[in-house]
């Protein structure tokens, strides 16, 4: 391995902020999550996700019976399978040839499967793509770790050259959709409550996942100093702000979390969404919108956590409550996805890249320390500065 970045191509290899010598890349991987697709599949999922905990099976059924309400099948395998086609169509239409590899981190196909497809096809040059958009331990530490575990274990490191497109929390692609989405979530709280005054009975929820208060600090470079937050709760904020002041006509709003799933002793960033629904039902809230900005696509955490729980809430407050659509495969997200990659092929200077708030554009590479995970410590990571 030369260079201070792992497994990087040269243009990246010392760890530039934003990396401004073109590259030519051989294929895309885009990497996610992964997640069920029966219910023999449950629990051997589960206990990939939670590897290393040591969490027994009977509490990992307390989360279980979230995917064996729909049969055992998330939905996140085939939304995927929907993006990787409409990365495909995008990539067609605008006539570049770059073939699209899927992996996950925890269900098949694994990223391990993904390296090895690519290497057997002759490819060298990989550009990943993580179906994440904000920075944490578990929304992008851990994707650059399972990439370094995925060269380990197919032995292609060496061989194989990985870098990974920006945090893209608040690129034009993904926020635009939210925009559209409040909107028109604003517009159908009209129509279902009629009379409804906006300002002072509706209410705007943007949800994402919690995570341990201890993790969401260490988010980001520590040299940022963005509070006890972290970076994570830093760029929701920016990001909600913007989509508010395009779209909120004066509604007031807050940033909820929801799908906790630690011990009851750990902090974990609050509050909790359903906390906060009841709070605004004691308030004579008539109205909501929830917004999944945490999420790019409509996965277990938006089915369950707040198309089931969320508006069983809002309805047993005497709320009516409308959920706002993720990107999923909306044409900006979409087009947004392939713009990013074409930042590194092209050597896009920082100052010409498109960032909807004033903490972006986000590093190409990870600063030194970038969202340790306080139990775990730090492990081997490809696009980022050691440790």
């Amino acid at each position: 391995m030369s260079g201070l970045v792992r497994a990087a191509t040269p243009a990246a290899a010392d760890g530039p902020e934003h990396v401004t010598e073109p590259t030519t890349y051989d294929a895309i991987v885009l990497a996610s999550f992964g997640g069920p697709e029966g219910q023999d599949d449950v629990l051997p999922f589960l206990r990939n996700v939670t590897r290393g905990r040591g969490i027994p099976d009977e509490r990992l059924e307390e989360v279980a019976h979230h995917y064996r309400a729909f049969g055992g099948i998330s939905p996140i395998n085939d939304q995927n399978r929907e993006l990787k086609a409409a990365l495909e169509a995008e990539l067609a239409h605008r006539d570049i040839d770059l073939p699209v590899i899927w992996g996950n981190r925890n269900w098949d196909p694994y990223l391990a499967d993904a390296l090895r497809e690519a290497a057997a096809a002759g490819h060298r040059k990989l550009i990943a793509i993580a179906t994440s958009a904000y920075s944490s331990d578990s929304s992008c530490r851990q994707y650059r770790e399972d990439f370094a575990g995925a060269l380990a274990e197919t032995g292609l490191e060496g061989t194989l050259q990985i870098d990974k497109v920006r945090q893209f929390f608040d690129h034009p692609g993904f926020v635009e959709p939210f925009i559209e989405g409040v909107r028109v979530g604003l517009d159908e709280l009209r129509t279902r409550v009629p009379g409804i005054a906006l300002a002072t009975e509706a209410h705007v929820l943007f949800a994402t996942h919690s995570i341990p208060s201890e993790d969401a600090r260490r988010s980001g470079p520590a040299d940022r100093g963005f509070g006890e937050g972290g970076a994570y709760a830093a760029q929701h904020l920016a990001v909600a702000e913007v989509v508010m002041a395009e779209s909120g006509q004066g509604v007031p709003w807050d940033l909820v979390y929801q799908s906790r799933s630690g011990p009851p002793t750990q902090p974990w960033l609050e509050p909790d969404v359903n906390d906060r629904i009841a709070e605004l039902g004691a308030a004579g809230i008539r109205g909501l919108v929830i917004v999944p900005i945490g999420f790019v696509s409509d996965h277990m955490e938006v089915k369950w956590d707040l198309d089931t729980e969320a508006l069983e809430t809002a309805a047993d407050h005497s709320i009516t409550a409308v959920r706002v659509p993720t990107p999923g495969v909306h044409e900006a997200y979409v087009r947004g996805l392939i713009d990013l990659v074409l930042e590194r092929r092209d050597g896009i200077p920082a100052a010409q890249r498109p960032a909807v708030t004033s903490l972006g554009p986000w590093y190409d590479v990870c600063r030194p320390g970038c969202c340790e995970n306080v139990r775990l410590g730090f492990k081997p990571a490809i696009s980022g500065l050691a440790p």
